[in-house]
């Protein structure tokens, strides 16, 4: 029998930089009862993505975010779309370049993920905000 799960979680972020979302997700897909199937996750903004990558060394995280800013620069003279600050238009590149998904397989109950990796919600804008992600658990 198939089953499937979703609920929003809300999450606060202090501003630009990564917040992880693993233990949270790890909770909707233990609630949900699926043993083996997919847990599909999506953030419900323009502004920010979701990534899986390192959890051990923040350095890494840190180090994505230089590699964004070379990207995806705050305040270039060239954005036409400005109209919440010089963080605005560069917020909405670096969301459209990493994403809003992630689908990691379950197993066993749980999401199946290496051992150096977590999911991340990755703030863009430099000021804290409140942002939805909704997590869907499908299998059996």
């Amino acid at each position: 029998m198939s089953r499937v799960t979703q609920r929003t979680l809300e999450i606060a972020t202090a501003g630009r930089g990564t917040v992880s979302i693993t233990a949270a997700v790890a909770e909707v897909v233990a609630a949900s009862g699926v043993r083996t199937g997919l847990a599909q996750v999506f953030v419900l903004h323009t502004s920010c993505s979701l990534a899986i990558t390192e959890n051990a060394d923040p350095d890494v995280r840190r180090d994505l975010e230089t590699v964004l800013s070379r990207l995806a620069p705050d305040g270039d003279p060239a954005y036409r779309h400005d109209l919440e600050g010089p963080d605005d238009m560069a917020a909405h590149a670096r969301s459209v370049l990493t994403g809003p998904s992630l689908t990691v397989p379950v197993a066993g109950g749980r999401l199946l993920l290496g051992t150096w990796q977590g999911l991340y919600l990755w703030e863009h804008r430099t000021g804290p905000q409140q942002r939805r992600v909704v997590v869907t658990v499908l299998g059996g």
